[in-house]
């Protein structure tokens, strides 16, 4: 059996302000293996977004482990931490999180800024990811220069240029009108054809139903971790 690229052990989180004490998680164990695509469900307030920042290392569990590439992140300080998240995990988020005033190849570059990726090596592969996202001929337009679902799309250039590990969707149709969002999930469909591990955070079932296993929490717990024949397969034999 393949040891899992992440782990979650027993994990509980809890945030505490006074003395009231809030679990957003508790008891959770998780296990994803390399290449495989997992779609996180659950309704406001089920912890799915605590979930996500311990996934991509933005917060630390209460309690339990996570095992991220064999390494136990609680034994990692801060400085290792930020590496962590810069080697393995590629983040796309709702808001698109993009620089206003800066080019979308600017800001596909910024992961390899912060990796200290000499400027003309830095400028070759953010070219290369936003030809991988179909947008190399808009290289040099600024955010607001672009539609929702071209900003969403250099958003997942700019978490596919380091070739990490893990790509952690949040919430990625969120801001997205119909067409946008299928051609974000048929963006996703290919990345993970072509071997990457993806974890898309969602409240959205059509959304979900892309993925080939999906988790479904409540109340901060996993109430059920179900395999699935993904929706763009099924439509792709015809049976849709």
């Amino acid at each position: 059996m393949r040891r899992p690229l992440l782990a979650l052990e027993h994990v509980e989180k809890r945030y505490d302000a006074g003395d009231i004490s809030v679990v957003a998680l508790r008891e959770v164990n998780l296990a994803i293996t390399r290449g495989e695509y997992v779609a996180v469900m659950g309704a406001s307030g089920s912890g799915k977004s605590t979930l996500m920042n311990i996934l991509g290392c933005l917060d630390l569990p209460t309690s339990g482990r996570y095992v991220l590439a064999g390494t136990d992140v609680r034994l990692l300080d801060d400085t290792d931490l930020a590496g962590v998240r810069n080697r393995f995990i590629g983040f796309v988020f709702q808001s698109f999180n993009l620089i206003p005033r800066t080019s979308a190849l600017r800001n596909v570059e910024l992961p390899l800024v912060y990796a200290g990726v000499k400027p003309r090596e830095r400028a070759a592969r953010a070219l290369a990811a936003l030809e991988m996202v179909g947008l190399a001929n808009r290289a040099e337009h600024k955010p607001s220069e672009l539609s929702g679902g071209q900003q969403q799309r250099v958003a997942v250039a700019r978490a596919i240029v380091t070739d990490p590990a893990i790509i952690l969707a949040d919430e990625p149709t969120g801001n997205l009108d119909t067409t946008s969002t299928g051609e974000m999930l048929d963006l996703l469909d290919r990345l993970h054809t072509a071997g990457r591990t993806i974890v898309l955070i969602t409240h959205e079932p059509d959304v979900a139903m892309r993925a080939s296993r999906v988790v479904r929490l409540s109340d901060g717990q996993i109430v059920t971790d179900e395999f699935q024949t993904p929706a763009a397969a099924v439509h792709a034999n015809g049976r849709r």
